[in-house]
C-alpha cells in the first residue's frame, strides 16, 4: 500500500444510500487521495435534496454489473470499500439468487483478484444482521452467528472468505454495521428510523409494523463514514491485526422507543403499534466495546435526536410530504420492482438497455 498521502481509493457501490455522505466526508478528512466509483446505477436517479450530483466529487466514475467487473481497473487500486450489494432483507428474500451471486460470489471475486493484483486493503460493509434473532446479552464479535437471511447469509460468507486471504499485504476490515439511519443525498425510507420520520411528516402518525419491543442496534450514514475512515487509515501492527471484523455502532434500541423519540422531535405525532403482529425475529442487541477500544478517534457522533434532525430537516427541504411513501422509489425493492417491470432490468438484475 502507499503512503497516507495519495492513495487510489475504489468505492464500490457508490451511487447508493451511504456513497454521496461518505464521499463528502472522505474530500474533508481524506482530501489528497484519488476516489473512484464503481455502481450498477440501480438507485442513481433517486436524488432526495442534492444540489449536485453525488459522484461529480468523485475523480472518475465507472459504471458496470459486480458479476463482470472489468479487473483492469484494479491495477492501481490501494484501497477498496466495498459497499455493493443487495442491500437488505426485502431485496434479499425477492432477489435470493441475486443477492448470492453478487453479494458472494462476485464479491468474493472481487477480493480475490484485488489480492493478486496488489490491492493493500479491502474494507467490507458488513453487518450486525448476521447475529440474528439474539435474545439475551448483545452479541459480541466472537459470539455465534445466526444469520436468518439471504443478506446476512451473504456478508458472513463474504467475511469467511475474508478472513482466508488477509495477510500483511491484503489488509482487511470488516465493519459489521447496526442499522443505517440519516440524511443522505440519496435517502432510504426503507429503515426503521428513516420510515418513522417520513412517517410523521408524511401523515402525523408513526405506524409499527411489529409489536414494538424488537431491539435494533442503531448507525447514522455519517458515522458510518467516520468508520471506514478509519479502516482506510488502519495499517496493521499498531491497528490491529491483518483482518479485523467490529460492530460498529453506538446505543441499542427498542423500536417503540425510536417511535417516541421522533415523536418527541416532530410535536403532535401519534404512534399506533400492531399488538397482532407476528414475532419479529430480527432482534439483537450489540456490544460495541471492541471498535471504542481500535478506533477511539472515529467513535461515532451523532445522537439518536441529531439523525432525527438531520432527517427532518433533509426532507423539510425535499418539501417531503408523501403518505404513500412505502409505496415510492425511497424503498429499495420498489425501484428494483419497476426496473423489472418496466423491462430494464431482467429478472436477475441485468440492464437491458431498454428505455
Amino acid at each position: 500500500m502507499e503512503s497516507m498521502e495519495h492513495m487510489n481509493i475504489l468505492i464500490t457501490g457508490n451511487t447508493g444510500y451511504i456513497g454521496p455522505v461518505l464521499i463528502r466526508h472522505l474530500r474533508q478528512t481524506l482530501p489528497h487521495h484519488r476516489y473512484a466509483g464503481f455502481d450498477s446505477g440501480y438507485f442513481a436517479h433517486v436524488l432526495t435534496g442534492a444540489e449536485q450530483l453525488p459522484e461529480t466529487r468523485f475523480d472518475a466514475q465507472y459504471w458496470g454489473d459486480l458479476r463482470e467487473f472489468p479487473y483492469a481497473l484494479l491495477d492501481s487500486v490501494d484501497v477498496i470499500v466495498h459497499l455493493a450489494a443487495i442491500s437488505n432483507d426485502p431485496m434479499g428474500k425477492h432477489f435470493e439468487s441475486v443477492t448470492e451471486a453478487i453479494n458472494d460470489k462476485a464479491g468474493r471475486k472481487l477480493a480475490a483478484e484485488a489480492k493478486r493484483r496488489g490491492v493493500g486493503s479491502f474494507i467490507l460493509a458488513s453487518s450486525c444482521s448476521m447475529y440474528g434473532y439474539a435474545e439475551g446479552a448483545p452479541r459480541d464479535e466472537s459470539s455465534t452467528l445466526n444469520p436468518l437471511t439471504a443478506y446476512a447469509r451473504s456478508k458472513v460468507s463474504m467475511e469467511q472468505a475474508l478472513k482466508g486471504l488477509a495477510d500483511d499485504r491484503f489488509v482487511v476490515t470488516a465493519l459489521r454495521f447496526a442499522t443505517a439511519c440519516g440524511m443522505s443525498d440519496r435517502l432510504r425510507l426503507d429503515l426503521v428510523l428513516n420510515d418513522f420520520v417520513a412517517c410523521a411528516m408524511a401523515t402525523g402518525e408513526i405506524t409499527i409494523l411489529s409489536d414494538g419491543t424488537p431491539w435494533r442496534p442503531l448507525i447514522d450514514v455519517a458515522d458510518m463514514s467516520r468508520a471506514i475512515e478509519w479502516g482506510i487509515r488502519r495499517k496493521p501492527g499498531a491497528s490491529g491485526p491483518v483482518f479485523v471484523a467490529a460492530n460498529i455502532g453506538k446505543t441499542n434500541y427498542q423500536v417503540i422507543d425510536l417511535a417516541r423519540a421522533v415523536a418527541e422531535a416532530i410535536p403532535g405525532t401519534r404512534i399506533s403499534v400492531n399488538p397482532d403482529a407476528a414475532p419479529d425475529k430480527r432482534s439483537y442487541q450489540v456490544d460495541f466495546s471492541l471498535f471504542q477500544t481500535i478506533a477511539p478517534d472515529h467513535q461515532p457522533q451523532m445522537s439518536l435526536r441529531d439523525s432525527i434532525e438531520a432527517l427532518k430537516s433533509g426532507m423539510e427541504r425535499m418539501k417531503f410530504a408523501d403518505s404513500e411513501f412505502r409505496s415510492s422509489d425511497y424503498m429499495r425493492l420498489k425501484v428494483l420492482e419497476r426496473h423489472v417491470q418496466s423491462q430494464r432490468l431482467t429478472n436477475d438484475l441485468r440492464w437491458t438497455g431498454k428505455r
